[in-house]
């Protein structure tokens, strides 16, 4: 059995499928119960926990023979992370006590930074399971190929792809959800032990003139990459609704000074299969289905 939390979401619910598909069992860990209901139509066990709550998630870790950290993404933080700090005491205490025979953590790219940025929230986690007993795999994916669902709609309207990696020609290692989950499903049923890091990327490095090409082929439109001032960054965030927009701002400058990087030599790093246009066609028939 192998618990998975997040899988309500596109990483962990690509995981999931990927072990239903091998035949293997999953308890599917979710806040809500009702949205388990279409996993358990699938055949999971389903489990109701909170990743703030310890004594739930050691029921929900309780005999399986992995378990998949997927902890929530809070991209306002307060300041010193207090809240990813709450789900990393849960996390800890819970498989302490349940004692799942391994861990498999999903991570970042960059986790290894120093500088603070939004992906600290991933260092502190890496940083504490670090001293768990149990062998852990620290997943560290590229940027999510899918943050691009964003981006749809103002191209299709505008012709204009915003871009914050900048140059636009820089090569930026991006990798699709479906590339992760299928990984994190096949790195749960390895053995190992101690600790491992597992840097992964997709098949192409990936400039945003490249993407606003094929965005411009899927949409049947041309879209021209444009590169956000840096001076604007700050009150276009605060606009949108963010608190304090300087982790997010630094995480975007990791990215582009390259400081935010994968730590590995260049061939211990995975890629995966899927590429862009296959990933752009996906968010653009759902952003069309939404409507």
């Amino acid at each position: 059995m192998y618990a998975i939390t997040g899988i309500t979401g596109q990483v962990g619910g690509a995981m999931a499928r990927a072990l239903l598909a091998a035949g293997k069992p999953v308890r599917a860990v979710v806040r809500d119960l009702h949205k388990g209901q279409a996993w358990a139509a699938l055949g999971c066990e389903v489990v109701s926990a909170r990743m703030e709550d310890a004594a739930a998630l050691s029921r929900a870790f309780a005999n399986v023979e992995g378990v998949f950290i997927l902890p929530p993404s809070e991209f306002d933080p307060e300041p010193g992370f207090p809240e990813a700090k709450a789900v990393i005491a849960a996390v800890l205490e819970a498989i302490a006590q349940a004692r799942p025979e391994r861990v498999v953590c999903l991570s970042t790219v960059g986790a290894q930074a120093r500088q603070h940025n939004l992906l600290t929230q991933r260092s502190l986690l890496e940083q504490a399971l670090n001293g768990l007993p149990c062998p852990v795999s620290f997943l560290r994916p590229a940027w999510f190929l899918e943050n691009l669902a964003w981006d749809i709609a103002p191209a299709k309207e505008t012709g204009l792809l915003s871009c914050f990696l900048q140059p636009l020609d820089h090569e930026t290692p991006m990798v699709a959800t479906e590339d992760i989950g299928r990984v994190a499903a096949q790195l749960i049923q390895q053995s190992w032990t101690g600790k491992r890091v597992v840097e992964l990327e997709g098949p192409k490095r990936l400039t945003q003139l490249e993407i606003a090409e094929t965005l411009g082929q899927v949409l049947s439109r041309p879209v021209t990459a444009h590169a956000v001032p840096r001076e604007t960054w700050g009150a276009l965030f605060k606009s949108q609704g963010m608190r304090d927009p300087r982790p997010r701002m630094q995480m975007l400058d990791g990215f582009n000074e390259g400081w935010i990087c994968f730590e590995g030599a260049p061939e211990t790093i995975l890629e995966g299969t899927v590429d862009l246009k296959t990933v752009l066609e996906s968010l653009v028939s759902a952003a069309h289905l939404a409507r």
